[in-house]
């Protein structure tokens, strides 16, 4: 670097070793480092130099120069670097200006600068144009005299001129990027902009070779001209969006991607397809042999299998796993072995004499078409071989149980260490005493076989011991984890609850009556299956609400549930009635009410009667408000103005005042944890 100050001082007459070592050492002024001398380190110690260079962020190697006083270092090439580039190929604008090198702000600092070439922001040095926002990092610009530039040619094709590089491979930076047109790995020869914000980069025979004019069966009134879309534009052949070149008609507002404008005569992938596909133009529509939907003008057919299909069909992949069905499913051209079927998922007709997807496990008859299978990028995964997807299966469903201390004679383990708990759970058949105890993990009521802790009331139902640490859940391809809290809001039937709860994703929180709940399920209140869909945005039948996030529908008709509707209790206790109330799905009255809170009940909608007593009441009010709450909890849904947590209680002892509406506490309540406090307040009133 021209402007740092070497030192490599002879050794005087006379001098102590450590002086002479002192004089024999190298040291720089470093312009982005004056406060202190940075001295050269030539080779590895055995410790090692575990840090990164301030110049490059890589990390740090031999040789290098490092500050003893401050956790600075650069590698010797990076301290070397000229202060200016004259000149740059990359920056034919004011190649008069020349770049100047420049240390990357402070993360405080609201500049962000963006390399031309890879568009990444990165913390590193960086030249810049004193006149405009150009700039460079220092691997970027590190171009050695074998990489050919040429000066900037302009296309109609793109707003900014494009830079023509003979030999992209050459630029380390460059290999991790394709075509911005084709997206297949840059070759020899391509185009790159030094303005766009995005990477746009394109080989030379995708920009060269492309006419600008093409006339094209699909719109045979008007010639179709290129053009290049930053932001997706809908296809009007194959109905999708694509951002790209396109061949358009301005006139029509007609417009067609490059890849259904220009299709390859030939494709042919045997991982898909045993055979190869031929491109076949014709004039009109067809039906697909593969996906079983209409196609327009561009078809692809195999001879040897006598089947026509679109474009994208020719790469359907062989085997999926889809998170709705326990097998691996393969796709089809024909069911011959099977009668009529129905579409597991939209519960239409799937035709036996077009493509499908199928189970092949012995009598499992899963079918689905090939568009709603496919439908959703969360749902599935292509799986190379069916032995990978069980390989996978078998090292997803972890058990939760930590440790089997003891097992009987039926070798059922009879003593446990589970995740959930600190204490050692033993297994029992009955409780000792007749009293009212609920699964800590469900919530529901205890009943034979359960898990207890003989040092604390803590109880599990031996199906909740047993449930899987992870496991593959239908609602997304992504493993579900199994976790315990006090206290949580299911995302699914919106219910606070406690207990275990399975995560998807981390922002998903299923509890466990909803993660007990197929895709395809028989209800009571209707005499059809019902299947989710994911995209039904109507009303329950159960409850009149909304559904904003997917519901059970039925396919034969309008019936809608949601999960807090499909999780209710078929029966419970109320002090109401000395009955069981069951749920019923319909009431004959043309009006009715709630015997618990004595308002109108819409008929039409589920309630909780007594059959001998002529009882109803809303749901909510006989299970009321926090039926699934543990006592005790710690509430965590709440951003109160008190000091201490609060704990949540079904009632309290002696009914005393609430501090925040000054009425006396008959219902759920939630109370200060620390002994010395007597705060004190309803659950309603936690809001205001």
């Amino acid at each position: 670097m021209s402007e740092n100050k070497g030192e490599n001082e002879s050794v005087g007459v006379g001098e102590n070793e450590n002086e002479r070592h002192n004089k024999s050492v190298q040291k720089i002024t470093h312009p982005f480092h004056e406060e202190h001398p940075l001295v050269l380190v030539a080779e590895q110690s055995n410790e090692g130099l575990k840090a990164y260079c301030d110049g490059c962020r890589e990390l740090l190697s031999t040789p290098c120069f490092t500050c003893i006083h401050c956790n600075y270092h650069l590698h010797k090439q990076c301290a070397e670097v000229p202060l200016y580039l004259p000149n740059h190929p990359l920056h034919p604008q004011h190649s008069h200006l020349g770049l100047f090198l420049r240390q990357r702000p402070y993360p405080n600092d609201q500049v962000v600068y963006g390399c031309a070439l890879c568009k990444e922001k990165r913390n590193m040095f960086f030249y810049e144009c004193c006149s405009c926002y150009f700039s460079l990092d220092i691997k970027c610009a590190k171009l050695s005299s074998s990489y050919k530039f040429n000066q900037q040619s302009k296309h109609h094709i793109h707003k900014h001129s494009l830079i023509f590089i003979e030999s992209p491979m050459a630029i380390d930076v460059l290999k991790e990027f394709n075509c911005s047109w084709c997206y297949e790995p840059l070759t020899n020869f391509v185009y790159f902009c030094s303005e766009c914000p995005i990477l746009f980069i394109l080989h030379k025979k995708c920009l060269d070779e492309l006419p600008t004019e093409i006339n094209h069966p699909s719109h045979h009134i008007h010639p179709l001209f290129l053009y290049h879309r930053v932001r997706d534009l809908f296809c009007n052949l194959c109905q999708k969006q694509h951002s790209g070149p396109f061949y358009g008609c301005s006139l029509c507002h007609f417009n067609i991607n490059i890849g259904c404008a220009l299709p390859m005569s030939i494709v042919e992938d045997k991982s898909r397809h045993q055979h190869p596909f031929t491109l076949l133009r014709r004039r009109g529509s067809f039906i697909c042999d593969a996906c079983d939907t209409e196609g327009n003008f561009v078809s692809y057919i195999c001879s040897t299998c006598n089947i026509m299909v679109h474009k994208k069909c020719t790469s359907l992949p062989r085997i999926i796993k889809f998170s709705r069905h326990d097998h691996c499913i393969f796709h089809k051209y024909f069911l011959k072995d099977l009668t009529r079927q129905v579409c597991k998922i939209c519960f239409k007709e799937v035709k036996l004499d077009r493509g499908s997807y199928s189970c092949r496990k012995p009598g499992c008859n899963y079918v689905v078409h090939v568009n709603c299978v496919l439908e959703d990028d969360d749902l599935y995964k292509v799986i190379e071989e069916e032995k990978q997807w069980e390989e996978l299966y078998e090292k997803s469903m972890q058990s939760s149980i930590i440790h089997v201390i003891e097992v009987n004679e039926a070798r059922e383990a009879t003593k446990i260490e589970h995740f959930s708990h600190q204490h050692c759970l033993v297994l029992a058949n009955k409780m000792e005493r007749e009293i009212e105890r609920k699964c800590d993990g469900c919530m529901l009521s205890i009943s034979p076989l359960f898990y207890y802790c003989s040092e604390c009331p803590f109880f599990l139902h031996k199906t909740c011991v047993e449930l899987p640490r992870i496991k593959q859940h239908w609602f997304r391809q992504s493993n579900a984890t199994l976790n315990f809290k006090g206290f949580l809001k299911c995302s699914f039937c919106c219910r606070p609850c406690s207990g275990f709860f399975y995560t998807i994703r981390r922002y998903l929180q299923m509890c466990l009556m909803c993660a007990k709940v197929v895709d395809i399920i028989e209800c009571e209140g209707h005499q059809h299956f019902l299947f989710f869909d994911f995209k039904c945005k109507e009303n329950c039948n159960g409850c009149g609400i909304r559904c904003w996030h997917g519901a059970f529908k039925c396919g034969k008709c309008k019936f809608v549930l949601d999960f807090a509707c499909l999780t209710l209790p078929h029966s419970s206790f109320h002090k109401i009635d000395e009955h069981m109330l069951k749920l019923t799905y319909h009431d004959d009255k043309e009006k009715s009410y709630c015997d618990i809170c004595e308002q109108e009940r819409d008929p039409s909608l589920w309630y909780y009667s007594c059959s001998i007593c002529d009882t109803s009441a809303h749901p909510k009010c006989v299970l009321g408000q926090f039926p699934f709450l543990n006592d005790g909890i710690t509430w965590d849904d709440v951003d109160h103005p008190h000091t201490h947590d609060l704990n949540f209680f079904r009632k309290a002892e002696g009914y005393p005042e609430c501090f925040r509406c000054g009425k006396l506490c008959q219902e759920e309540i939630l109370k200060c944890g620390e002994s010395t406090c007597n705060y004190i307040i309803h659950c309603k009133c936690r809001d205001y």
